[in-house]
């Protein structure tokens, strides 16, 4: 089955301290070198997602303009 183009499913393993090792295709794709600070979202009903780093800035400005309103 081919993934749509830009979709992408990789796995990981959690060790035991809880830390995953994100896969190195998936660091290349998103630019995500060592000492980079990422965002994890958690949702009970929906899951985990990382989403690009880049987005921080973008949720942090809607948030702050939010509350100008």
């Amino acid at each position: 089955m081919n993934a749509p183009k830009g979709k992408y499913a990789w796995t990981v393993t959690v060790g035991e301290k809880g830390q995953i090792v994100i896969p190195k295709q998936a660091r290349d794709v998103f630019s995500i070198n060592p000492g980079d600070t990422l965002i994890l979202l958690g949702d009970e009903k929906r899951g985990i997602a990382i989403p690009p780093k880049n987005m921080f800035a973008e949720l942090t400005k809607q948030i702050f303009e939010e509350g100008d309103k």
